[in-house]
């Protein structure tokens, strides 16, 4: 019987301010949002057509290795969404508003 070592790979690398799958543009954060929803690994896969289950299996890996890291990381990405959003409304208020009475 032979066996062959399996070495291990990496599935994602931050590039400038973001986690992403190494060579896509696939952001970590919309995996591990889809992951915290419940969502198994093969709907998520369904969902990043150019993505392998392997990738995103990875993916969901390298959270649960690094939790509370990217739970700081995606805390931090909401804050500066949230705070972009504020300043859009703020910019044009009437635009938001037309959707906030709809």
């Amino acid at each position: 019987m032979s066996f062959s070592i399996v070495t291990p790979k990496q599935y994602i690398e931050k590039k400038e301010l973001s986690y992403r799958i190494v060579g896509k543009k696939i952001s970590l954060d919309s995996i591990i949002y889809g992951f915290l929803r419940g969502k198994s690994p093969e709907t998520i896969n369904a969902s990043f057509p150019n993505s392998t289950l392997e990738e995103i299996y990875g993916a969901i890996t390298f959270y649960l290795v690094n939790r509370e890291m990217i739970d700081v990381y995606l805390k931090e990405g909401e804050k500066l969404y949230h705070g972009q959003l504020q300043e859009e409304k703020n910019k044009d208020p009437d635009f938001y508003h037309i959707f906030l009475i709809s």
